[in-house]
């Protein structure tokens, strides 16, 4: 089981943002920005590039999630930054779909 499984079964506790029958939405416990949150699957893609055509659905839930949760955390008016990372190269750790949400300062481009 992916630390987000554990998560999502009630195994591991977080500070909770919001949730329904197939998706998370949680704070980061390593915060890269003063609102960072996490937007997760209850079900497992490893992650994006190995997400299928099936899996259409879903990731248009994670994405349309991500509005909802800038709302609730008060960024949805000043502005926010979603990013999926695929890959060690793009700081992947977890081998499961998740959706980092961030903003409660201006966010700089290129990211790091």
């Amino acid at each position: 089981m992916t630390i987000f499984e554990k998560i999502a079964a009630g195994q591991i506790s977080v500070r909770m943002i919001h949730e329904t029958a197939e998706l998370i939405a949680f704070h980061d416990g390593n915060p890269q920005a003063p609102v960072h949150a996490l937007i997760v699957p209850r079900r497992v893609i490893a992650r994006i590039g190995e997400a299928t055509p099936g899996d259409a659905e879903l990731l248009g839930k994670l994405l349309l999630a991500a509005p909802e949760v800038a709302r609730l955390l008060g960024v949805a008016e000043s502005g926010y930054r979603v990013v999926i990372n695929n890959g060690r190269d793009a700081g992947e750790t977890v081998p499961h779909l998740h959706v980092h949400l961030l903003g409660g300062r201006s966010l700089q481009w290129p990211p790091g």
